[in-house]
């Protein structure tokens, strides 16, 4: 059977459908505000007072780092069922934009307390919009449009564009201006996003417009009841700690809650293969998207290194000048970002002529792949360490390298992956589905949050071992994930096809006379 190659007449944004465009530049600009913010948050917490930071220890805020980012992902899993079950996919990327917006202007208030506070509100708006605008731009798609893979590479270069903005814009303030303006400029960035996305909506058309699986009435009130009471609890929580009621252990709290999520997510995903009333095909077919988000919690624990421990690494431990220039410690993490839009074009149609060719690797084969390379990235590091510990600053080249390498890694698994999700997930818990895969995320940037804290810029003796622990781990898993692919690829082609059951369903039913 010859690979479909369809050229719908909805082919008015670089050939891709014309809602893309609203999803590109809407996630352009939540990114910016996202990344650029994210960026800060090592920085910031361990800074001195007297430098306007909180001055806390890197194993402090490393865990809270990876706990914020672990959450960011986290709350993508209820806040893709509420699409899902309550809203449809284009109200719930409208408010999580809202909502978005608010947390970083709370953050752009110089106190400790308000910072807090803005992360929490940022969490909660990231898990509305992050899994239901990636959602839906799988969406856009029918099963045997083979420009999926395409649009979910061109999607991706919109997401670092705005990572780029977002590095460079808030970099720059925080060197020159300070902090609380970095987070103020974060805010502009979402007001940008959500300016253009009610702009743009008709675009969209009814994709995503209705929940695909509401509720009843009883259901729904009952929803918004649970919904009401987390919210309320979680307020009680944030003042009792405000005030001193109630003190944390931060890293005692991303071990447990590392724990929590990676239960949740192996307990959710079976609880779909024993009740979801899935056909054989369906069920095949999320056995092969279980390997890609094994592949994908892995990544994501080294891969987000890139705010915690290398960007210490930046900081402390590399000679940023350049003449009488000082590159800003975040500008850094741009190098991720430009080296993303300089080569996606590259992938996108990398993928296009192997399908033309007849030669369309499998999504576990391309998530092992990424695996591998990101994580022969830190190969690079455990020799810049040793360097490092020797008592002098390294040359910035080597950060280029790990960068470059991350990034092919990341072009390999990421946009695939979201591929992957869209084409293999039953349309009728597509935003589920996106949720427990954003999950793995959550689970790899708790693990990387842990790791990172066992980096003391004080003691680098500690960091090459560190830095090789990472790379055998992931280099090990992504040969296993790879020989696991050669099965699972098979699983793989039944997307689009009829299933067999439903077949000899429909062959035993009647068939129906038409009344003149």
């Amino acid at each position: 059977m010859e690979p479909k190659n369809n050229l719908q007449q909805d082919n008015g944004f670089f050939g891709q459908p014309a809602g893309l465009q609203t999803l590109f530049f809407t996630e352009m600009w939540e990114r910016m505000s996202y990344y650029g913010m994210r960026a800060l948050l090592v920085l910031f917490m361990t800074a001195a007072l007297q430098d306007g930071g909180l001055a806390m220890n890197v194993a402090t805020a490393t865990a809270i780092y990876g706990l914020y980012t672990g959450a960011v992902y986290f709350m993508g899993l209820p806040g893709g069922w509420i699409a899902d079950r309550l809203i449809g996919g284009q109200r719930a990327t409208w408010y999580g934009g809202i909502v978005i917006m608010c947390g970083h202007i709370v953050l752009a208030i110089p106190s400790e307390s308000s910072f807090f506070l803005g992360l929490i509100l940022v969490v909660l708006g990231t898990g509305m919009l992050k899994p239901n605008i990636s959602a839906l731009v799988g969406q856009l798609y029918d099963d045997g449009d083979d420009r999926r893979d395409a649009g979910y590479t061109l999607y991706y270069m919109g997401i670092n564009i705005g990572s780029l903005i977002g590095y460079l814009v808030t970099g720059y303030l925080m060197e020159n201006v300070g902090w609380h303006w970095a987070f103020g400029a974060a805010a502009v960035g979402m007001f940008f996003g959500l300016v253009q996305y009610r702009m743009t909506l008709p675009k969209l058309g009814s994709v995503g417009q209705e929940a695909p699986k509401p509720l009843s009435d009883n259901g729904r009130r009952l929803s918004w009841m649970v919904i009401i009471a987390f919210l309320v609890g979680l307020g009680v929580v944030f003042v009792a700690t405000s005030t001193g009621a109630m003190t944390i252990d931060p890293v005692a709290i991303a071990q447990y809650v590392a724990a929590a999520a990676t239960i949740v997510f192996f307990v959710y995903y079976l609880s779909i293969f024993l009740f979801g009333k899935l056909t054989k095909n369906e069920a095949k077919r999320l056995g092969a998207l279980f390997l890609v988000c094994i592949a994908s919690i892995c990544f994501w624990a080294g891969f987000e290194q890139a705010g915690s421990s290398l960007n210490l690494f930046a900081r402390d431990l590399t000679d940023r000048m350049v003449g009488s220039f000082e590159i800003p410690t975040t500008w850094f993490q741009m190098l991720n970002s430009g080296f993303l839009i300089a080569l996606s074009p590259f992938f996108a149609a990398l993928w296009v002529n192997l399908t033309k060719r007849m030669i369309n690797p499998s999504y576990g084969f391309k998530s092992a792949l990424g695996l591998i390379i990101m994580a022969s990235g830190f190969i690079l590091m455990f020799f810049a360490s040793q360097a490092a510990a020797s008592g002098m600053k390294v040359s910035p080249n080597w950060l280029v390298a790990v960068y470059f390498l991350h990034t092919v890694g990341e072009l390999c698994l990421s946009p695939v992956a979201l591929s992957a999700v869209s084409k293999l997930a039953p349309k009728r818990m597509a935003g589920q589905m996106m949720g427990i895969f954003v999950l793995t995320y959550s689970i790899g940037s708790l693990l990387a949050g842990l790791i990172a804290g066992n980096l003391d810029p004080e003691n680098t003796s500690t960091m090459p071992d560190m830095y090789m622990q990472i790379t055998l781990f992931g280099v090990g898993v992504g040969v296993v994930v790879f020989f696991l692919a050669l099965k699972t690829r098979k699983w793989e082609a039944l997307a689009g096809q009829p299933d067999p059951e439903h077949v000899a369903i429909n062959a035993n039913e009647p068939v129906k006379q038409d009344k003149a």
